[in-house]
């Protein structure tokens, strides 16, 4: 609801900016979906070699209890 209250806000100072931000912002959100997707996915690594280091102090710990 902010962000529509700051571009009607625009829009009333500066309505051919505010158009083009309309339009901008679709385009923007598509160029950054890749990245998005890249950044899930290098999370998911780093996730998996934290699990695979911590492995054995894991098991130590269930063993030892």
């Amino acid at each position: 609801m902010a962000g529509f209250i700051l571009w009607c806000i625009l829009f009333v100072f500066c309505w051919p900016l505010a158009l083009l931000a309309l339009v901008a912002y679709p385009l923007v959100w598509l160029v950054c979906l890749p990245l998005r997707v890249l950044g899930i996915a290098v999370e998911g690594v780093f996730d998996v070699i934290g699990a695979i280091v911590t492995l054995p102090f894991t098991v130590l710990r269930k063993i030892l209890k």
